[in-house]
């Protein structure tokens, strides 16, 4: 019922999950990261604790691999379940069970992993995957956006649209970015809205936010007031 994009931003070292269905509100079951460790997308008949438990076997020191071993395991509906796995050094691990319905599958490559069911085709992940490798310029928010994106142009969830998310964490136990859409006719187009939205502000503002280095983070409102308006300025 969905596809997803777990990846690993080479240059900030940032964890980034991106996903899209035709189901309510994908972004509160599907992505789950543990932040500088690695993260985890659950999906088609969804089981809400490889997420949960998944993101806790990964701060373990557990592999990809053994993460996924470790949860179908335990889990006598295995068969109707999706997830994959990718940590920070860059190791990727994927199930799709023998019950999810066509067309399912899950790819990956360097620094990433796809994985999708009831979609339209297997072009949905290549596709996917080959507009992520071919934006690597772009910045990792818009990068994950634009790669969903060619997924959804290919032909995406075959019975169509109404939600999508993207999750990004850094080194934080904060989300550096945290987007969802969960009931639109479009939810794509209006996750790249919000993500343009997000560097009106946001994007400056987090830097000012307490970080474990910074406990106090900067609570000057002139300096935030000032470094917001001058990006702004800067777009103008």
């Amino acid at each position: 019922m969905t596809w997803s994009i777990i990846a690993r931003d080479p240059i900030t070292g940032q964890i980034g999950i991106a996903v899209a269905t035709r189901f309510f509100a994908v972004g509160a079951r599907v992505p789950h990261i543990a932040p500088g460790i690695g993260g985890v997308a659950t999906q088609a008949l969804v089981n809400p604790y490889y997420g949960i438990d998944g993101v806790k076997l990964l701060r373990e020191g557990r592999s990809p691999r053994e993460v996924i071993d470790t949860l179908i395991a335990a889990d006598n509906g295995r068969e109707a379940r999706q997830l994959h796995v990718i940590d920070i050094k860059g190791r990727i691990a994927a199930h799709t069970g023998k019950e999810c319905i066509d067309w399912c599958g899950h790819i990956q490559g360097d620094g990433y992993s796809l994985a999708g069911n009831m979609l339209a085709g297997a072009a949905v992940l290549d596709d996917t995957a080959r507009a992520y490798v071919a934006n690597a310029a772009l910045p990792f928010a818009q990068r994950l956006i634009v790669a969903m994106k060619a997924g959804e142009a290919a032909g995406g969830d075959k019975r169509g649209k109404q939600s999508a998310a993207l999750l990004i964490h850094g080194e934080e136990e904060w989300s550096e970015l945290d987007l969802r859409v969960d009931d639109h006719t479009d939810p794509l187009a209006e996750l790249e809205r919000l993500e343009q939205v997000s560097r009106e502000s946001w994007v400056q503002f987090r830097s000012f936010v307490p970080t474990r280095k910074n406990p106090a983070g900067i609570t000057d409102r002139a300096v935030i007031d000032a470094t917001i308006e001058a990006a702004m300025a800067a777009k103008a």
